[in-house]
């Protein structure tokens, strides 16, 4: 491994404790990444230390508090290679980055006939929200073919694409198979055809590096909680003019210019779509996280996550009655194995990881769509992050192993 990850995996302290009597294997940071000390070490000393409002109070306190959570503006900014900080909007988290964009963004532009881009491979959060758009707004869900091997179908595109095409929305990378799709390709696409693109980056921002200026797309989102920062903190970015001409999301402090006794006039942005007291405290220890993640490299966490992919999947290939599921090309997948065992549930393949130490997600991923495509009801998925190393993947059969014993009746010899 070309990567330090066991001097990282040092600044991890939850990653130093027991589960259920045995040390801790986390195999599920495509859920929710682990965060280092100094992460929580920030957050922890902005309400030691700083605690106040932003943008408001008269008072040192309030200032250094608006200070560090603008500076975490620029930094994310920097991290996604946008031009200018005012285009990064805080959110809670990804999936209220989407909705801002389906309603904001989505009742002005989208009407009746209108068609709204998606596939069967989106998380429900990219999915849900376009449902949603297109009841209210009597538009209509198209969806991007998909290969056998999970990644969209380019040579299919323009299928989907037509002049009624209002939006098309994509993820950057799979939470289920690790897919790395061509969004660059995606959105010169749909531009030609007159489409706005949104990128759901939850996977994509924490994994691969990312230029939304190279990329051209028109939004991007993701979430904080995915790459080693604070749950409650999400970020849309959005092309200037996009963002304003969209009306507000929610309407309240902090997100005026004025008001009268009977209308009102929105702040520039961003602060125009960051209504009420944010996560200031998660803001502030997001911006740590983010240095540490430059400090290591997105590049060479990407290089370290495919070294580890390849491991694991030539480990489980080598259990008999394992399926695998995503494509066999491994340069086009991120660190994430979908996998299921014989005939056993994947809860049950969770419970008895569990009992090991060993803590993976088992269900159907908030991917429904493509479970049923493919005929199951849901895999069980480990996923790696900068922190694990092979001795995790050799945990990882060894519980599968275990998974074979207990329900030995029912696998594979």
């Amino acid at each position: 491994m070309s990567l330090d990850y066991r001097t990282i995996k040092e600044e991890f302290p939850i990653l130093r404790t027991q589960m259920n009597g045995k040390p801790l294997v986390f195999l599920d940071s495509a859920a929710s990444s682990q965060k280092p000390q100094r992460v929580i070490d920030a957050f922890s000393d902005y309400y030691r230390c700083r605690n106040a409002n932003i943008h408001r109070g008269a008072y040192r306190l309030s200032y250094e508090a608006t200070d560090l959570y603008d500076q975490t503006r620029r930094r994310i900014a920097r991290f996604l290679g946008a031009a200018e900080p005012e285009t990064c909007i805080f959110t809670r988290n990804t999936t209220e980055s989407i909705n801002l964009v389906a309603s904001a963004w989505g009742d002005t532009n989208v009407g009746e006939g209108d068609e709204i881009v998606v596939s069967e491979l989106e998380h429900h959060s990219n999915l849900v929200p376009w449902m949603m758009l297109a009841q209210r707004r009597g538009a209509k869900l198209r969806h991007i073919p998909l290969t056998d091997d999970g990644h969209y179908d380019y040579d299919r595109l323009d299928e989907v694409l037509s002049p009624r095409t209002r939006i098309v929305a994509v993820q950057h990378m799979s939470n289920v198979l690790g897919s790395i799709h061509d969004i660059k390709q995606v959105t010169a696409r749909a531009h030609a055809a007159g489409a706005t693109v949104l990128v759901d980056g939850a996977q994509g921002a924490c994994h691969l590096p990312v230029n939304v200026a190279d990329i051209d797309c028109d939004f991007y989102a993701l979430s904080a909680h995915k790459m080693l920062g604070p749950t409650g903190v999400g970020v849309l970015y959005g092309k200037r003019k996009i963002l304003e001409s969209m009306p507000p999301f929610l309407g309240g402090g902090d997100m005026i210019l004025t008001v009268s006794r009977d209308s009102f006039e929105p702040a520039p942005l961003p602060a125009k779509f960051e209504a009420g007291t944010p996560n200031i405290a998660g803001v502030v220890a997001y911006a740590i996280a983010l240095d540490y993640l430059e400090k290591i490299g997105i590049e060479n966490i990407h290089a370290h996550e495919k070294e580890l992919l390849r491991y694991a999947v030539d480990e489980l290939e080598r259990i008999p009655g394992i399926t695998l599921y995503g494509s066999r090309n491994l340069e086009s997948r991120g660190a994430v194995v979908s996998f299921n065992v014989d005939a056993v549930h994947s809860h049950d393949v969770g419970t008895i990881l569990d009992e090991e130490g060993i803590a993976i997600r088992a269900g159907h991923h908030c991917c429904e769509p493509f479970m049923r495509k493919c005929g199951i009801s849901g895999t069980a998925r480990a996923s790696f992050y900068v922190y694990n190393g092979p001795e995790d993947v050799d945990a990882l059969v060894r519980g599968l192993q275990r998974v074979r014993e207990v329900f030995k009746s029912v696998v594979a010899h």
